[in-house]
């Protein structure tokens, strides 16, 4: 009888400002509705990912993540080349509508792997902006002075295709700009001189910003959660019906199999043995393996954004790239479960 006189429970309205603005993804509470033009990504601790649309009210299970998105579009200025900051590309885009031929959606994984509680719209534009500036360092992407028509046009199909398989993003407009008026170069100039550390700095004071725990921990669960996805797509690359490429594309496979196991099983950061702590510095040292392993993954990303986009036979070629990227990969992740470096 005394539930009669019991008021319903009303769920309060989600706490979403600046969401489609200043942030991309905000944290969803358990029972909300998603809202009108957004939708939720909802992700478990081993980075199963789902979505729910606008209008479903969320019901986090096992102890998920849940994510309130909206697709936008956003815009962003660009700087493909740090050393000139006066040259900018105005880009515009979205997040990717789902893939039904995907067993998990690429932004969903970017969330699960690599974001924090909010994805701010600066912080995101900063990881478009430094995998653009790393594939025109490495030669994946080509933007060269006096760009002509077909140049642009295979940048532009490149450009898309590397912020579609790293981020789940579409890019509906890419025009360059002159960003010369528009900022502080010698603004610029300054604060990265700044930055740079001081001539004569002993290095303990250099590495005192650096956490090897957190960084260590973010790098592993990146290279755990993505690296399947990785292998995947490259088990699907279109190569050429040769019995010599058949059996180097199988071999890539194993390899990047044994170190997707590897990151697996890896230790833990400050032990040496059960029981038995590892030194600072040691620590240290593995850190900065997984971050390198972790740069190895991006241009694993940055590849398969080029396999998709090759024929082929020119597809075949790129097994001299995916070898290098494996190689680094088994590098890295063997010297971070070693003792010391003399053990690599």
């Amino acid at each position: 009888m005394l539930s009669l006189f019991t008021r319903p429970f009303r769920q309060s309205a989600p706490q979403l400002d600046g969401l489609g603005a200043g942030f991309i993804a905000l944290p969803l509470a358990k029972g909300c509705t998603v809202p009108a033009g957004c939708f939720a990504v909802l992700a478990g601790a081993q980075g199963r990912t789902r979505r729910l649309n606008e209008g479903a009210r969320v019901s986090p299970i096992d102890g998920e993540t849940a994510w309130c998105v909206h697709p936008g579009p956003y815009g962003c200025d660009l700087t493909p080349f740090a050393a000139a900051p006066e040259i900018g590309l105005r880009v515009r885009f979205a997040i990717d509508a789902p893939d039904p031929r995907e067993a998990q959606q690429r932004f969903d994984l970017f969330l699960a792997s690599e974001a924090g509680e909010r994805v701010a719209l600066d912080g995101f534009v900063a990881l478009l902006q430094s995998a653009l500036q790393r594939a025109l360092e490495q030669g994946e992407l080509a933007l060269p002075p006096c760009t002509s028509f077909e140049e642009w046009n295979a940048f532009r199909t490149g450009f898309n295709q590397l912020l579609y398989t790293r981020f789940g993003v579409m890019v509906d407009d890419c025009v360059p700009v002159d960003l010369g008026a528009a900022r502080d170069l010698a603004a610029l100039l300054m604060a990265r001189l700044a930055a740079q550390p001081a001539e004569g700095a002993s290095s303990t004071v250099q590495q005192g910003a650096f956490d090897p725990a957190r960084e260590d921990a973010q790098a592993l669960r990146r290279l755990f959660l993505e690296l399947p996805g990785v292998l995947c797509g490259l088990r699907l690359a279109a190569l050429p019906a040769d019995c010599a490429v058949f059996r180097r594309h199988q071999e890539l496979l194993r390899r990047l199999d044994l170190v997707s196991l590897s990151v697996g099983t890896m230790p833990a950061l400050a032990l040496a043995a059960p029981g038995q702590p590892l030194a600072l510095e040691e620590q240290r040292r593995r850190a900065r393996h997984s971050l390198r392993a972790l740069a190895a993954l991006d241009d694993a990303w940055a590849l398969l954004a080029r396999l998709k986009l090759s024929e082929a036979a020119l597809a075949a070629a790129l097994l001299d790239e995916a070898d290098r990227i494996v190689a680094n990969l088994e590098y890295d992740c063997a010297a971070r479960r070693a003792l010391s470096m003399e053990a690599v």
